[in-house]
């Protein structure tokens, strides 16, 4: 079946992209899921005007902040910053085999993290990020900045 290949060849970048954005674990993986839920639904819009695998990035990207806008939690904004195992993403959950900057970028508030990874990740602008979250390029800004300050501090 053609989709299962298209399954296999880009399970782990999507993965990746939704283990960065979401923080945790569990969730990056219902995220994947909803994803190539979302490429079965739109697979017939794909014109070939770029790449599928630049495609399917774009629409990973949408889904994953779609999700988690979903999954959201009011009470993780009074969280503290974990600074007791830098093996835990935010929910508690082990971190798989990643750079000691990927374990810290998962520890970042959710808005911080999704910014910093979409900007010095992926490489979009600032424009392009307050599109995607319905904000303002100086609130992209300012998240990122936050984000790398945290970096900083936790990295020192």
């Amino acid at each position: 079946m053609a989709f299962a290949e298209i399954y296999r060849l880009h399970h782990q970048r999507v993965y990746a992209l939704c283990l960065r954005l979401a923080g945790q674990a569990s969730l990056a993986e219902e995220i994947t899921q909803d994803c190539f839920i979302r490429l079965w639904e739109k697979l017939d819009q794909f014109r070939g005007d770029s790449k599928f695998s630049t495609w399917l990035h774009s629409l990973s990207v949408n889904q994953a902040l779609t999700s988690l806008k979903k999954h959201r939690s009011f009470w993780a904004r009074f969280l503290p910053l974990s600074d007791s195992s830098a093996e835990t993403c935010s929910d508690g959950t082990e971190i798989p085999d990643t750079s000691l900057l990927d374990k810290k970028i998962m520890q970042l508030p959710e808005r911080a993290r999704i910014v910093f990874v979409l900007f010095a990740v992926e490489g979009y602008s600032h424009e392009e990020i307050a599109a995607l979250m319905h904000t303002t390029a100086g609130t992209s800004k300012a998240q990122y900045h936050r984000a790398k300050a945290l970096l900083k501090e936790m990295l020192s």
